[in-house]
This record gives structure tokens, C-alpha cells and sequence, in this order.
């Protein structure tokens, strides 16, 4: 099955509420970073500066190819409110040949860079 080496992921990402959540989406998919995000209500439980919080929370889970990681990374880094936000990935192991061709045919092609105003860089 097609995926196993071609380098597919699914970067994930919090954000304090859905807007925010929904303006990072639309930026990586329209900047074609990404093929699609899908958005999830969860509550987490962390430790920040001292002091554990149990707050609400919005996930991303984003599809892309890890060649784009760095890019969606920074991208993502640059428009989100946290000091620290949640940026990592995992690969994608393997999936249904025509939906992660439907990926390939949804990221990388036409990316604006210099219009993201993010810096080429892989951050693993």
C-alpha cells in the first residue's frame, strides 16, 4: 500500500478556541501546506511556568507531506497566539492509495512562500 516511504504525515496542533483553529486551517490549505484540518473540541491537562492548568482546548489534525513540515511549522508558529504552541508530527504509515494520492495532488504544487512570510526550514 502506498505511503509507507513517500513521506506522508499528520502534523498536529492545539489552539484556545475554534477561530483561531479555523484561520490556521484556511492558511494551510490555501496555501496548499496542507491538504486538509480537521478540527476537534478536547480539554487538556498541562504544565506551563509552575502551574498545571485544565483548560479547553481546539485540535488540528492536519494531513501534508513531511517535506512541508518545516513550512507548516513555521507557518503556524507565526500566526498563532501561544508563546509555545503545540507543533508536531507523526508519519502516516500507510492509507487508501487514492486518498494520499488526493494528498499529493493537494500540497506542495504553487506554494507561496514569500506570501506565508515563513522561513524554509525543516524544524523536527
Amino acid at each position: 500500500m502506498a505511503g509507507m516511504d513517500d513521506g506522508y504525515i499528520m502534523a498536529i496542533a492545539t489552539c484556545a478556541d475554534k477561530g483561531a483553529a479555523r484561520a490556521i486551517a484556511r492558511m494551510l490549505v490555501e496555501s496548499r501546506l496542507a491538504a486538509c484540518a480537521q478540527m476537534f473540541p478536547i480539554e487538556s491537562v498541562y504544565r506551563w511556568r509552575g502551574e498545571v492548568h485544565d483548560e479547553g482546548e481546539t485540535a488540528l489534525l492536519i494531513k501534508s507531506k513531511r517535506s512541508l513540515f518545516g513550512r507548516i511549522a513555521a507557518a503556524i508558529k507565526q500566526a498563532h497566539p501561544y508563546e509555545v504552541p503545540e507543533i508536531i508530527h507523526v508519519p502516516i504509515g500507510g492509507g487508501l492509495p487514492e486518498y494520499l494520492g488526493w494528498i499529493d495532488e493537494c500540497v506542495g504544487e504553487e506554494l507561496k512562500g514569500e506570501e506565508l512570510k515563513v522561513e524554509e526550514g525543516d524544524v523536527r
